[in-house]
């Protein structure tokens, strides 16, 4: 089924912080292997990373170098890329009322198939 929610393209650093926030709880292990390609109205291809709200489809524009660099410069993120569990809880704690970001995170966790 087709989703009628209004689609928002746009750079992370323009999003609201509380929208980079959630961002980093469904993506703890960065951006850049998440991101999806789309082409735009000129007809160019261009890489984004999905992320969706109650009211929103969001398709945050970068490209596989700037997904790389804002994880490397943000201080919620290890030197791994990884994000940190301080900031993790605190983000958890945060937004743990919102339905629609704890779904997207539970779709975006590694699942442990190993029965060995």
């Amino acid at each position: 089924m087709k989703s009628n929610k209004p689609k928002v393209i746009k750079d992370f650093e323009k999003l609201d912080p509380e929208i980079q926030e959630q961002i980093k709880l469904v993506y703890p292990d960065g951006f850049y292997s998440h991101l999806v390609y789309y082409t735009n109205k000129d007809g160019q291809s261009v890489t984004a990373l999905p992320f969706e709200t109650e009211d929103k489809h969001y398709l945050v524009r970068m490209t596989i170098n700037q997904a790389k660099a804002i994880i490397e410069e943000d201080e919620d993120y290890d030197m791994e890329g990884n994000l940190k569990d301080d900031a993790k809880k605190e983000y958890e704690d945060k937004y743990s009322d919102l339905d629609y970001l704890s779904e997207q995170i539970s779709e975006n966790e590694p699942t442990d198939d190993d029965d060995d």
